[in-house]
Order: C-alpha cells, then structure tokens, then sequence
C-alpha cells in the first residue's frame, strides 16, 4: 500500500462494480478514506469489505445520483464517516442499449438523470466541504463514445459522455477560485464484469481494433485517476485524458499493422 491518498476522503459514486469498483480499490490501497456509493448494497457492501480486508479503509452508502435528497444524504454520510469531503469520483452512470426508432422518452431520460444530471447533482451537494478542503479534486468518468466516437444503440449514453465534458469546462472555470480541479477521464473498452457474458470470439474482435491489442484493465483507469487527484496534478483543469490502447487513432481497420 502506498500514501499518496493518506487520510483524504474520498467518494466514488458507481462504486461497487466496474471501473468505479477499480478506482475505490486503487484509492484505498494509497491510504484514502473511500465512500463506495451505489443504488444496490449488495455489490458495493462486498467491495468495501473486500477493500477492508485488505487493509484499507471504505464504507458503502446507498444513494441514486439522479436524487438530490439522496446526494445530499451521501455528502452528509462522508463528512460524519470521514470528516469532509477532499475528491469527488463522479463514475455512475448506465448504458442501455436503444437504437433511435425504438427509443422512448423515458429512456433518454433516464439516461440523461444519471449519466449527466447526476454529474451536476453530486458536485452541487459535495461543494460545500469541497472548498473546505487544502486540496480539492473533482474527477469525471466520460468515454470515447459520445465527445469521439458513436456506437449504435447508445444516442443517449453518447450525448451524456460528451455532455460531461461541457459541463466540467465551465464548472473548471468557476471553481477555479476555490483551487477546485476538474477534470475527465475518457475510458475506451475496459475489461469489466459487464463483457463477460460476450464471447471470446466478440472480446478478439474487439482486440483487433485497438492497437495495443488488448482491451484496458480497471487499474488503467484508476492510476489515471489517482494522477489527477494527487498533488502533482494541482495545475491541471477543465482537460480530458483518452485512456483507450490508441483505439482512437487508425482510420480504419485498413491502418491496423
């Protein structure tokens, strides 16, 4: 265990699978107080056991980020557990799969409530400790799908991803004042719980197109992370960091060596 998060607190919203699951681990192995939050306990009770087991310090809390009661709870929960509120994690979000024709509105919004509502909902309600704290961190979980590429299916997950990130511009500009940071990581495919039921044959096609012939691990996301809320990272906001094996970068399948 290292200590670049020593005795900061530190939530993770999406916490208790997936990526989210991957920074809390990171977080809490570099000494950080971690507050898992999820709308299901089962997983995320589990990962902050799993978390404590191994030495580390984490709790869960029960909260849908589309609520603001529920976000208000959760920061409250985090300066009782811990005593303030130093990064925020924004990670929640969910990807339902819906082409345009058969989209409904309920659909979109529900989308749009967690992915990028919940966003607003979280900074909002955490803020207020936020300033309190010597140095202050806001980190987004966006994607490659929506500010890069498209994928069919996901109209609404693309405009949240990429709705995120005109939101951090401007909320960099005016937390700026209280030396709030905030910044974006953009994930392309990372191996999670969720691609397990795909197929060997799905996850090697999926290989070849990513130069670096391999889908992305939690800890390529989580160590991205822990950079941006780490002090060395103090004069960065308002950026974004494409965390994808170069999976952005060939024209086409043509380019691929």
């Amino acid at each position: 265990m290292g200590n670049r998060m020593q005795d900061r607190s530190v939530i993770v919203t999406g916490g208790s699978k997936g990526i989210g699951r991957g920074i809390a681990k990171v977080f809490a192995a570099e000494g950080a107080k971690v507050l898992l939050v999820a709308r299901q306990p089962g997983d995320g009770e589990k990962t902050a056991n799993e978390i404590a087991d191994s030495g580390g310090d984490a709790s869960f809390f029960r909260a849908d980020v589309s609520d603001p009661q529920d976000v208000r709870d959760m920061a409250q929960a985090a300066v009782e557990r811990h005593g303030g509120i130093d990064v925020l994690c924004s990670n929640a979000g969910i990807f339902p799969s819906a082409n345009l024709e058969e989209m409904t509105v309920q659909e979109w919004d529900n989308v749009n409530s967690v992915n990028l509502k919940g966003a607003f909902l979280t900074l909002k309600a955490c803020l207020p400790e936020l300033k309190k704290s010597n140095q202050p961190r806001v980190l987004l979980t966006s994607s490659i799908t929506g500010p890069i590429t498209g994928y069919p299916g996901w109209s609404h997950y693309g405009a949240t991803k990429a709705g995120q990130l005109g939101f951090m511009r401007t909320a960099a500009i005016e937390l700026a004042r209280h030396n709030i940071t905030i910044n974006a990581v953009m994930p392309g495919n990372i191996m999670t719980e969720g691609l397990d039921d795909i197929g060997e044959d799905y996850l090697r096609t999926m290989e070849r197109a990513i130069p670096m012939g391999r889908l992305g691990d939690l800890e390529d996301i989580a160590y991205a992370m822990l950079f941006l809320a780490s002090h060395e990272a103090k004069y960065i906001t308002g950026q974004t960091l494409v965390i994808d094996g170069g999976q952005t970068l060939p024209e086409s399948i043509d380019a691929m060596p």
